[in-house]
């Protein structure tokens, strides 16, 4: 196997193969990026819906409950193959990064939401009363009192979510997309060990989501509240590197 490896490394790592991978991880990255940045905006439009209370926006509130609701638990995949089939039903030509890039807007609204709105309700309840009693109408009490309280909670588990979505969507392969999973496929197809392709697609993956969840490490331990942060080092002081992790994963 490793003289397999080193006899086909010289032309496999070459200018043409650099680039295929590049692409692809751009690819990659940018179905992401986009996916999450519109189902952030998305999905606080309707984490602000469902924090209403005006009869007249029950019927939404009771709708945007349900997206979120079903898109939570539908696996991926299947959501990639609903899409791709309703735009051939409809008889549009969407090419498959524009159906994958679709799909990860579904579903990132919907857990970004349920993030986003989480985080609106740890603000403390005696802010918005506080807010009330001035006379504050809700659009100042949502920019004013809840978002400069609540995007300190809002930001670490929405990087996890971004990082944990660069790995899912791989499963854009299984339906064409030349993403780092399919790109792998066709190079192994080319004749290169398995080992070598999917070492290189592994580091791809690595070199993607090991700066995010960094950041996002970063972030949790800068914007958490010196109690919190105290807590945190005194626990990581007395466990070991997988306790670490642990304790350190956004929630």
């Amino acid at each position: 196997m490793f003289d397999l490896i080193i006899s086909q490394a010289p032309r496999f790592f070459t200018g043409y193969t650099l680039v295929f991978i590049l692409e692809a991880m751009g690819r990659t990255l940018l179905m992401t990026l986009i996916g999450c940045s519109v189902g952030a905006l998305a999905g606080f439009a309707i984490s602000v819906l469902r924090s209403t209370t005006g009869q007249w926006l029950a019927p939404l509130r009771l709708l945007a409950t349900f997206y979120v609701e079903v898109f939570r638990r539908i696996p991926f995949l299947v959501i990639l193959f609903i899409v791709m089939y309703a735009s051939q039903g409809f008889g549009s030509t969407v090419s498959l990064s524009t159906i994958a890039t679709l799909s990860v807007c579904l579903v990132a609204t919907a857990f970004l939401s349920e993030i986003i709105r989480a985080g609106l309700e740890s603000v403390p309840r005696q802010q918005l009363e506080a807010a009330q009693v001035m006379n504050f109408g809700f659009a100042r009490t949502l920019f004013r009192v809840l978002l400069p309280q609540s995007w300190k909670v809002i930001l670490p588990p929405a990087f996890a979510f971004m990082v944990m979505f660069i790995k899912d969507t791989s499963l854009a392969s299984q339906m064409g997309v030349v993403e780092l999973t399919f790109a792998g496929k066709v190079l192994m197809n080319r004749g290169y060990s398995p080992f070598l392709v999917y070492a290189v697609v592994l580091a791809a993956y690595f070199t993607l989501s090991y700066p995010l969840s960094r950041l996002g490490a970063y972030l949790e331990n800068r914007l958490a509240s010196p109690q919190r942060r105290k807590s945190v080092q005194r626990v990581r002081a007395h466990t070991g590197p997988a306790e670490r992790e642990l304790v350190g994963r956004p929630r």
